[in-house]
């Protein structure tokens, strides 16, 4: 690890890293595997190289929560369940950035996100977030069509659609000038007016090919932090890297980041000594050939190594 300081971090610097086998908010079985994927092709081992004092009691168990008994509410699927997970991850990464520590979280899909974030929020409220996904996961109780709630996490997070009361614990603190997307190019018409009309910053591969990814990261924190004095929390979405570089997750989309592009932005994350908080999501080992899989979950390892202090030189 380089000698950089981490501005929220106290010494010895240390990642709490949550593992969590989540797969209620999408309907496609596996992505749950992904944290212990990750964690078997020796993550943590790794991370402890790069100076980090590594904290891992296992990953998070979620049997108790039963799905039985949740039918829709609306569109929305296994609300009660996603809604109870993602609050007891908001109380645990809560818990690990108010130690001081950098929760480090594996999912999972990214309805994960909510409680992520809310945790950060809750310990960092003037954080700002940099969302790093193919799709903005920005639907509302009113605008999506599938009802799979890792699409919905930024809308529930910032209050927005019609109120559930499943989800009254989160407290919608997230406000629209303190998100920031990279990497977008599938999203929703319902998504797009979202965006619009609450003015949230993104940048699609449109701009990623227009500017170059050292422009886009600088213009997305310059909008999101301009004075790089807010905590950082980055939420990476696995699926933001072209499906060639990572084929293993639940929904691809071609024409995303090259592998160097993704590793960048995390690499420049890193430099601004401002992370307080890195999400991993959606690596799905099921959902492809043993040698995709390992090639995402190589890439997955590689991505957090980079948020994490690793270098070229």
């Amino acid at each position: 690890m380089t000698s950089l300081t981490c501005k929220f971090l106290p010494d010895p610097k240390t990642i709490a890293v949550v593992g969590c086998p989540f797969s209620g908010g999408q309907p496609k079985v596996g992505v749950d595997k992904g944290p212990i994927h990750l964690v078997e092709a020796g993550l943590l081992t790794q991370l402890k190289e790069l100076g980090w004092n590594v904290q891992f009691d296992g990953h998070h168990q979620f049997e108790e929560i039963s799905t039985a008994d949740d039918p829709p509410i609306g569109k929305l699927k296994n609300p009660r369940f996603v809604s109870r997970v993602t609050k007891a991850v908001a109380q645990v990464v809560g818990d690990h950035a108010k130690k001081g520590q950098l929760p480090l979280t594996l999912g999972g899909d990214h309805s994960l996100a909510m409680g992520t974030i809310s945790g950060t929020l809750d310990t960092y409220p003037d954080a700002c977030v940099v969302w790093v996904d193919a799709h903005a996961d920005i639907n509302t109780a009113d605008s999506t069509d599938s009802g799979n709630i890792h699409g919905m996490p930024v809308s529930f997070l910032m209050g927005l659609g019609s109120k559930i009361p499943e989800f009254g614990w989160v407290k919608s603190a997230l406000r629209p000038d303190r998100i920031v997307y990279i990497g977008l190019r599938d999203v929703d018409a319902g998504e797009k007016r979202i965006l619009k009309e609450n003015d949230i910053k993104a940048f699609s591969m449109h701009e990623v090919d227009k500017y170059g990814i050292g422009k886009v990261v600088e213009m997305a924190l310059d909008h999101v932090n301009p004075k790089r004095d807010r905590p950082i929390h980055l939420s990476f979405d696995v699926d933001a890297l072209d499906p060639s570089v990572a084929p293993s997750t639940g929904t691809p989309v071609r024409g995303g980041l090259t592998f160097r592009e993704g590793h960048y932005i995390c690499e420049a994350i890193y430099e601004t000594g401002l992370l307080v908080a890195l999400d991993l999501m959606e690596v799905n080992p099921s959902l492809a050939d043993e040698e995709s899989v390992k090639q995402t979950v190589t890439v997955g390892c590689s991505l957090v190594r980079s948020a994490l202090g690793e270098t070229l030189l």
